[in-house]
């Protein structure tokens, strides 16, 4: 194996020293001086190719987290990741402290021609964070938050789970827009466009970094920015993990009272067309501080029916009333829990009850509207299960996010309406093909209303070639792609296909 002399910032450096050594190395087993046996694997292209024991002691010498084998203590926890149906076993997994082991990593997979996965929070919708017979880089022991409350600024390591940053930052009374589950991590949500409770006040996860560092397939580092690298910068926000591994992020943070109002304004589901009516009429004007989950849960589920919106209103207290006015409008509501709450316990409230701690399937996509062709598709197509979990849900856009140019990121969708999503789950070790087939059949009546998807929460059967999805951007993408990794050695994500 090929060796690289690798610098890490100083500001990276020091990032790290806030990272316990005991997390990194307490209970993983580390390849020492015992040679391990060959290993077979396969390449991205689906090969087979053996690994030879001597090339993976090298590897295990030449970084300073951990590099595990099936068998090894510690694989099995590092090879899971959040939706147990994807059950997958690499064959090697690194487990990296900082960029120097991550660069080591990718020198590794590129020389071996290994297909790689990378792994944060372990949320990816489609289980593209974990793979049979690769290498899969672990970044969960490489996290660490610094804020800097003067300048405004947080950075994050490349392994770092979002509610690491939101409890730093709000200790400051400073924000940025970064998801609704706290165990998700800042990279995949980050490079996918990065939607939260506050995006449609502050903009996308996107909208708010303000430089990366960045491990491409060559095994260099390199700094992105407005100014150095824009290129790469530009694909980043938005176009997930085609063009490498991200090492440092770099968010603008914004001040904001850190309590919020948040809960949801729940209806009968027999009043679900008018829900939706209201939601489709309300969110393009409501106050850019007001964040609107729609939800739709069918009557036989494992979970109460009704039809409501979540929301977060994170803007002056004495409006509140009046943002909340038209939700709560529609006459006599089963629930009401909105009150005021903690914004750091608010982004931890959905942590226990997230339908990927389930085994679980999802599918989504952009509206721009909800016509009442999608309304009927919508209420006629959900159907309770009493051994499942069903629900319809739309994360809102439009807000601070519409008002960013389309081809300003690679993200592109700013004229949606939202994330529509639609997800089924059901107890772990059931037989899941009733399940999933209820899903794509009730996807067929809903999906022709959408326009592109979310990549962050694309499922393993889409369709759409991500050149129709990332629409005007695709070339540009795929400019960026030919230079960063024109081997395509990262290829589990919406995947730009390079043409060198």
């Amino acid at each position: 194996m090929k060796r690289r002399t690798f610098v890490r910032s100083a500001l990276g450096a020091a990032a790290l020293t806030s990272v316990p050594s005991s997390h990194l190395f307490g209970s993983f087993y580390r390849v020492g001086s015992q040679v391990p046996p060959d290993v077979d694997a396969v390449t991205g292209d689906g090969e087979s190719v053996t690994i030879r024991g001597t090339e993976i002691a090298e590897l295990a010498k030449g970084v300073k987290g951990n590099v595990l084998l099936s068998g090894h203590q510690g694989y099995d926890a590092a090879r899971r990741v959040l939706n147990p149906s994807f059950d997958r076993h690499p064959a090697l997994i690194v487990q990296v402290t900082g960029a120097a082991d991550v660069a080591t990593a990718v020198d590794f997979a590129r020389e071996n021609q290994l297909l790689v996965a990378v792994k944060c929070g372990g949320h990816s919708a489609s289980g593209k964070s974990t793979c049979d017979g690769g290498m899969m880089i672990d970044l969960s022991p490489f996290r660490a938050v610094t804020v800097d409350p003067k300048a405004r600024r947080a950075w994050v390591t490349g392994g770092s789970l979002l509610g690491q940053l939101d409890h730093e930052a709000m200790s400051y009374g400073l924000v940025t827009p970064m998801g609704t589950v706290s165990h998700t991590g800042v990279g995949g949500l980050t490079t996918g466009g990065g939607f939260g409770r506050v995006a449609r006040h502050f903009g996308l996860a996107i909208d708010n970094l303000t430089g990366v560092q960045v491990v491409a397939a060559d095994g260099k580092l390199y700094r992105a920015n407005a100014e150095e690298n824009p290129d790469l910068f530009w694909g980043v926000r938005g176009g997930g993990g085609n063009f490498g591994v991200v090492t440092m992020f770099e968010f603008q943070l914004h001040p904001m009272d850190r309590q919020v109002l948040s809960g949801a304004v729940v209806y009968p589901f027999e009043r679900a067309r008018e829900v939706i009516a209201m939601y489709d009429a309300y969110l393009p004007e409501a106050p850019d501080e007001l964040d609107m989950i729609l939800f739709v849960t069918p009557p036989g589920g494992s979970e109460p029916p009704g039809a409501g919106v979540g929301v977060c209103y994170s803007g002056t207290p004495g409006r509140a009333d009046q943002a909340l006015a038209p939700i709560r409008g529609l006459g006599q509501a089963v629930a009401d829990t909105v009150e005021p709450m903690d914004y750091v316990a608010v982004q931890k409230s959905g942590d226990s009850d997230d339908f990927r701690a389930r085994a679980a399937y999802l599918k989504s996509g952009f509206v721009p509207e909800f016509s009442s062709g999608l309304i009927e598709a919508i209420v006629d197509g959900l159907e309770g299960d009493p051994n499942r979990s069903t629900r319809m849900a739309c994360q809102p856009g439009l807000g601070a996010i519409g008002r960013v140019a389309r081809d300003a990121t690679a993200f592109s969708h700013r004229d949606s309406m939202g994330n529509l999503l639609l997800s089924v789950d059901w107890e772990y070790g059931a037989d899941s093909s009733e399940h999933v087939a209820w899903i794509k059949e009730a996807w067929t009546h809903m999906e022709p209303f959408t326009q592109g998807f979310y990549a962050n929460d694309a499922d393993a059967d889409v369709t759409m070639a991500a050149s129709t999805n990332y629409r005007e951007n695709y070339q540009r993408l795929v400019e960026a792609k030919n230079k960063y990794d024109p081997t395509n050695l990262f290829r589990l994500n919406s995947n730009v296909a390079p043409t060198v």
